[in-house]
């Protein structure tokens, strides 16, 4: 596949769950809430040029897992109705990751400047754990990014606006709703 350059890359973190986990219902209980407004922004962006979409997605501990056998186990798990509307397009990028941040030890920041990306759009799941997480391992790398709060899903609500609150004051991210986020 042949990489294009774009300036805005938009990052669609820990979508392919299996919901197999003790905050499963929970968590399934905001994805829900996501799951449009989410699929809507995918849609737009892979109709766009000047956009890439990556997806990052934690291989939870399986090392001989590629992420074919993670979206396969997703769409297999017990909320396959959360994962197909969201599931990767054959020309989707992909990216591995082992612990809450899409970039610590992934090759999410080599991709990104092959790309030449300047702004990231961060989505997914958890609010409070890896979005959060990603956003200011973005920030630390000098990433201008948005995370429209409708994209972004919680297991404690509470923390997940807690969250948002500091990506905005403590990581100058911008706070938009998905509708507004590819103009």
């Amino acid at each position: 596949m042949q990489l294009t350059v774009s300036k805005t890359a938009l990052l669609v973190i820990d979508v392919m769950n299996t919901y197999e986990h003790k905050d499963a219902d929970a968590l399934a209980t905001s994805v829900a809430r996501i799951v449009d407004p989410l699929a809507r922004l995918i849609s737009r962006a892979r109709d766009r040029d000047d956009v890439d979409v990556i997806y990052v997605n934690d291989n939870y501990g399986d090392f001989t897992a590629d992420f074919e056998d993670i979206v396969r186990a997703a769409l297999n798990g017990k909320r396959s109705d959360l994962v197909s509307p969201l599931a990767p397009g054959d020309d989707s990028l992909r990216v591995l990751k082992v612990r809450h941040s899409a970039f610590y030890a992934s090759s999410l920041a080599y991709l990104l400047r092959r790309l030449a990306t300047e702004r990231l759009i961060i989505t997914g799941q958890v609010t409070e754990q890896c979005i959060l997480y990603s956003a200011l391992d973005a920030y630390v790398r000098h990433f201008s990014f948005i995370v429209p709060p409708d994209c972004v899903a919680t297991i404690d609500p509470e923390l997940g606006d807690a969250a948002l609150t500091m990506m905005d004051k403590n990581m100058h991210a911008e706070l938009v709703p998905s509708e507004k986020c590819l103009r």
